[in-house]
């Protein structure tokens, strides 16, 4: 009887490891500060409670994440929405959709240097701009320019690469550049430019009303593993949560997968996303990972000022809320 007790019990743990589920995860980007929330729900065991089986592989940015989820290579991973807006509008059978929002205020932003005559948006016109082809900040840099009335004719845009781009600036290149705020203002400084001759100009801050990084998810996948995707949303909100209890306390986490970076910096990095980027007003009033309707609205009208829709816009073609609980997540206490 004993031994048939064991043997039931060992089946049972066979079973139970044969049933995780594995999501590898496709980042946007490099593994710096903000990143850190995703290792800790590996680390901290939030994933492995939900029977998920979660790794990271960085990114080279949105519109390198957004076909690797499309595509089915990875069932989820992080991206600006408003790219992932065009590629559906461009792919609307693509099987990929928002499923939480990350950055209720995206850092999209130009970062410039005071020394070289940038003071504002207007002092970007006779000046060169060096710009990331696939970088989510200059794919919202048209919405930019129109609001602030400047004109492109009169701004020398160089294309870039990213590891080339704070470089470019810190070498006086570039008068400035697009980017995160958080990471290439800090870039920027890591390589002697001092913090008080940069400019940061967040586009938020300069008329644009859109929203920013989400997390997406491959609709093929969610479809068959839909509590999978719910206790992956939820893993990874606790992640973001221990990162905003103790920011310092996860860096270790990231350090571990990137032995060269700064923690110091990375931290610092993570701080700043989460100031401006991740707990807003409205995430403290509405919940972390959720969107408003209307907001949303006004960001497809936005986005249509310089963009040609082949189709409709419709909200909910691009963000769903199926594997959100009522309210999102809580943040902070």
């Amino acid at each position: 009887m004993f031994l048939r007790t064991m043997l039931a019990v060992a089946m049972l743990g066979a079973t139970a490891a044969h049933a995780e589920t594995d999501m590898p995860f496709a980042l946007d980007w490099k593994f710096e500060g903000p990143a850190a929330p995703f290792f800790a729900a590996i680390d901290n065991g939030y994933y492995a409670d939900k029977g998920l089986n979660v790794s990271v592989e960085a990114g080279n940015g949105s519109l390198d994440a957004i076909p690797k989820v499309a595509t089915g290579a990875f069932p989820v991973g992080s991206a600006d929405i408003n790219s992932l807006i065009k590629f559906l509008d461009q792919n609307p059978d693509a099987p990929v959709i928002a499923a939480m929002m990350l950055y209720d205020k995206p850092p999209f932003a130009v970062i410039g240097r005071k020394s070289l005559g940038i003071t504002d948006p207007k002092s970007l016109e006779g000046k060169v701009l060096g710009a990331p082809p696939p970088d989510g900040a200059w794919a919202q840099f048209p919405i930019f320019a129109a609001e602030n009335d400047l004109d492109m004719d009169k701004i020398t845009v160089e294309p870039v690469g990213f590891p080339t781009r704070e470089p470019m600036l810190a070498e006086g290149n570039v008068a400035a550049i697009t980017g995160f705020s958080f990471t290439s203002y800090l870039n920027s400084a890591r390589l002697g430019v001092p913090e008080d001759d940069l400019v940061t100009l967040l586009m938020a801050d300069y008329g644009v009303k859109l929203y920013g990084n989400v997390i997406i998810v491959n609709t093929d996948f969610a479809e068959k593993n839909p509590e999978a995707v719910k206790d992956f949303l939820a893993a990874t909100a606790e992640g973001w949560k221990a990162a905003a209890a103790d920011p310092a306390a996860v860096i270790p986490m990231l350090i571990e997968r990137n032995p060269a970076a700064d923690a110091a910096l990375e931290q610092r990095r993570l701080e700043l996303a989460l100031e401006a980027n991740v707990l807003t007003d409205a995430v403290k009033a509405n919940g972390f990972g959720v969107i408003d309707s209307d907001r949303m609205a006004e960001s497809l009208k936005q986005i249509a000022t310089t963009y040609s829709f082949t189709t409709t816009p419709d909200a909910a073609l691009y963000f769903t809320d199926a594997y959100l609980p009522a309210g999102g997540f809580k943040l902070t206490d």
